[in-house]
């Protein structure tokens, strides 16, 4: 019980600490609605559930000691990244305020696609992010207990930074909504379009060149 409660509490500053994940939801939230950053929102569980599974049976490892697939997630995760960063900048704010307005729209083609588009960006990013995997087979392992069952105790780990993870970023999505309206200013759109771009290529660039072990 202690373990679990030592890793939800490093669970938490890791979740916590701003990186794509947030980054990706706050984005989608600003620019498109509180339903593009619940499906972005979606689409990073989904992607730690798969983790999870491939923990399980012990594929993550693995991958992890295969030189070639834990390079080949790190530079595709890397350019993944850049594009999206190179698709922010190149985003209008005019077609920001389109999305808003088809937004309330049920079942409406623009913004279903929009949604699924995040759900992917969501899943994409995170699966292919080297610093999740190395969060399954380095950190998690420290907070189990040989003499008990090792798969179990890992699901409720894994449970634990998914729930941690869903209440954080719903927190993120509630907050960004409420203030979302005094971003639909064209020159705040064309701004925050733009940083957000240097950001995501700044660390699709350094995930890139940094060493990661």
């Amino acid at each position: 019980m202690n373990e679990i409660w030592m890793f939800a509490l490093v669970a938490l500053m890791i979740v916590m600490v701003p990186g794509v994940d947030s980054l990706l939801v706050l984005k989608n939230t600003l620019s498109y609605g509180k339903k593009a950053g619940v499906f972005t929102m979606i689409g990073i569980v989904l992607a730690l559930v798969i983790w999870t599974t491939l923990a399980v049976l012990g594929l993550a490892t693995i991958i992890a000691k295969s030189v070639v697939i834990f390079l080949a997630i790190k530079y595709l995760g890397a350019a993944y990244l850049i594009y999206l960063g190179i698709q922010a900048w190149r985003s209008k704010a005019q077609n920001m305020q389109l999305q808003t307005v088809a937004e309330p729209e049920p079942g409406g083609g623009r913004f279903s696609n929009k949604s699924f588009n995040c759900l992917t960006q969501g899943l994409t990013t995170d699966l292919l992010n080297p610093k999740t995997l190395l969060l399954y087979v380095t950190l998690m392992p420290q907070f189990i207990e040989p003499s008990h069952s090792v798969n179990m105790q890992l699901i409720v780990l894994a449970t634990v930074l998914i729930m941690i993870a869903v209440v954080w970023l719903g927190i993120v999505v509630f907050i960004i909504t409420i203030i979302r309206k005094w971003f639909l200013q064209e020159r705040i759109q064309v701004i925050f379009n733009k940083l957000t771009a240097v950001v995501l290529v700044g660390i699709g660039v350094k995930l890139a060149t940094e060493k990661i072990s």
